[in-house]
């Protein structure tokens, strides 16, 4: 469900409050996301912007999120222009999802300058736009559009801010009963008209491209007119006859329009029944009219995710309420934006992480037939010494040696192969040279077993990361790729970055008040386990299963705690989706890592086992922060 006019609309009255705030910090966490502190009035908040082209929004945010060490352009041009200044407005231009924040400030010479941030939330064509107040020149956009990409309109620092193209569509929350029963009937006629006479295009006097500019200076008539007929698509009809109205709340006063007329289906033909879908499509639009709020979320008949700022009866099953319309976009977005950026960004890890493992794991198989052979070295050895007591009885040339095993207890006859092109003391001493040679690759056979085994838990372990991983994650990883020599350093000579001392963590609070620390990757595990945490601390990991390092900060806790944590340890692991998930606990004064092992590999010792099935929804009710 994508974010609509109606609920722009509860967005810009849930920030009404804020007017009068000011802008003390601004951040750019992400390639298409602003975030703005907020001081003073409404009590102050984090304020996400996102121009995200399959997520855009904007919203109240209690998330955390790790900032660039160096800001990008746009969030410097905003610092500078907006950083300190006061909120005067925020307003929405008619239903539709644009948004205008007018900031003022004062300027390097102290002189009072306003702007104002436009927010265009529309799809892939989002953006936000910082401009003059007084004459309306762009300084710059978080996404240029040039000339070649639109011929309708520019987005580059010093052009006139133009707006998206309009539509000739109605307000819903102003139209009145007649007005409606009019234009469904009047709908209802010109596609009748369509479908009877099509229209012949008209031969223009003008041509060309002055006949193109006199047409896209013509402003659209707000009147409702085209689109299907009413009688054959009353949803469709409605979401292009008024503005800021999804196929979800159309379908919502379909929905009501049945409910009213009964059984649905009875009455399918809307046009014999104005006054019913009137009353439906009021009932509808008087919560937003009237800024009457209440925001919900839920799955519809088809099992699918969505939401609304407006109560809706078609919801199917368990319907979860808010308090503001923030608080359901925060949950319904969620990480998703990140999680797509995340599934971009680790795709080519993943094949090579993947490709890594089927390799060893191919390995492993061909050492075990390796050694499956040479188990074998003590019949080389034992047909070695019985061609040596025998050799009077051989000739060269012979195929084959036919001797009693005197090693066996029951004296059976062997038949022994021979090379007929050497002597019966070289065949011999061929079969003594095979044994020496499986007896001395034995131990080296399973000394590459166990290190493949260990490459195979490796790989298994940075998959499993990358599983959980955010965009700070994924370049700690792989620089950990880097640093152990398999991938190569991508960063220019000259220009490396310098290590952060300490990595990023996200930090749990338990019921209890006590913080408990996940690893979500090996440099954040090590970390955490071998130098964050104290030996009275407890530690807790997926038993026998790749997750994180999970360590409670305290010697003092309760059960909830501790359960608290194994749902952690089972939720950031394989296991994740998996019921009573085996999770060990022990003091991290009984976890070590050996000498030359994988980073991130420990071993422990005096542990106990709980068993949980992780709840999703119980880990993100609890809070957390990221710290360094």
């Amino acid at each position: 469900m994508a974010l609509d006019g109606i609920v722009t609309r509860a967005i810009v009255h849930e920030l009404q409050s804020f007017t009068g705030a000011r802008i003390s910090k601004i951040y750019q966490p992400a390639t298409h996301d602003l975030i703005f502190t907020l001081r003073g009035a409404g009590g102050g908040g984090k304020l996400l912007l996102s121009a995200n082209p399959t997520y855009p929004r904007l919203h109240l945010t209690e998330r955390s999120s790790i900032n660039p060490a160096e800001a990008p352009m746009f969030c410097m041009l905003l610092r500078k222009h907006c950083e300190g200044g006061t909120i005067e407005s925020i307003t929405q231009v008619g239903l539709e999802r644009i948004i205008h924040i007018t900031v003022r400030t004062r300027d390097e010479l102290g002189d009072v300058s306003a702007k104002k941030i436009i927010i265009e939330l529309m799809g892939r064509h989002s953006n936000i736009i910082l401009t003059e107040l007084a004459t309306g020149t762009i300084i710059d956009g978080i996404h240029h559009v040039t000339p070649s990409i639109s011929s309708y309109r520019v987005v580059m620092p010093g052009a006139a801010y133009t707006e998206p193209p309009q539509q000739h569509k109605l307000n819903p929350l102003l139209i009145g009963r007649s007005e409606f029963i009019a234009l469904m009937a009047s709908a209802e006629e010109a596609a009748r008209q369509a479908a009877e006479h099509p229209e012949e295009p008209e031969e223009d006097m003008i041509e060309g491209e002055i006949a193109s500019l006199l047409a896209s200076l013509e402003p659209a008539k707000p009147d409702g007119s085209g689109g299907p007929a009413p009688s054959a698509d009353p949803a469709g009809w409605m979401v292009h006859a008024f503005s800021g109205l999804s196929p979800l709340i159309a379908g919502e006063v379909i929905h009501r329009y049945k409910e009213l007329m009964g059984a649905a289906g009875l009455y399918s033909d809307v046009t014999g029944n104005p006054e019913q879908l009137w009353e439906a499509f009021d009932s509808v639009m008087e919560p937003a009219r009237k800024q009457d709020f209440a925001p919900v979320s839920g799955l519809n008949a088809k099992g699918k995710p969505i939401f609304s700022a407006v109560p809706l009866s078609m919801m199917a099953g368990k319907m979860k309420h808010y308090g503001t319309i923030s608080e359901c976009l925060e949950d319904y977005y969620g990480d998703k934006a990140e999680k797509d950026t995340v599934k971009q960004r680790v795709s080519d890890l993943i094949r090579f992480i993947g490709n890594e493992r089927s390799k060893n794991i191919k390995k492993l198989a061909n050492l075990q037939r390796d050694l499956e052979e040479a188990g074998d070295a003590d019949q080389f050895r034992i047909w070695g010494e019985l061609l040596f007591a025998s050799l009077h009885t051989l000739n060269k040339g012979d195929k084959e040696a036919r001797l009693v095993n005197y090693y066996d207890e029951e004296q059976a006859e062997l038949t022994i192969p021979l090379d007929p092109l050497l002597s019966p003391t070289d065949n011999a001493q061929r079969y003594f040279k095979r044994y020496n040679k499986y007896k001395n690759s034995l131990k080296v056979i399973n000394e590459q077993m166990q290190k493949t085994h260990e490459e195979i838990v490796y790989m298994e372990t940075l998959l499993q990361q990358l599983a959980h991983a955010s965009l700070n994650d994924i370049e700690e990883i792989r620089e950990e790729l880097v640093s152990q020599g398999y991938l190569r350093d991508r960063s220019k000579k000259g220009k490396k970055k310098k290590k952060a001392a300490r990595p990023t963590l996200q930090v749990f609070t338990s019921s209890e008040g006590v913080d408990i620390y996940v690893g979500k990757n090996n440099l954040q595990n090590e970390y955490v386990t071998n130098r964050l945490a104290s030996p009275n601390d407890t530690w807790l990991h997926t038993k026998d299963i790749p997750g994180s390092h999970v360590v409670i900060r305290s010697e003092e806790f309760g059960d909830a705690t501790l359960e608290e944590a194994a749902q952690l340890a089972a939720y950031f692991s394989q296991a994740k989706q998996s019921s009573s998930v085996p999770v060990d606990c022990t003091l991290i004064r009984y976890v070590r890592k050996p000498s030359g092992a994988k980073p991130g590999f420990v071993i422990y010792d005096h542990q106990r086992t709980l068993y949980v099935t992780p709840d999703e929804e119980r880990i993100r009710q609890l809070p957390n922060v990221l710290r360094s």
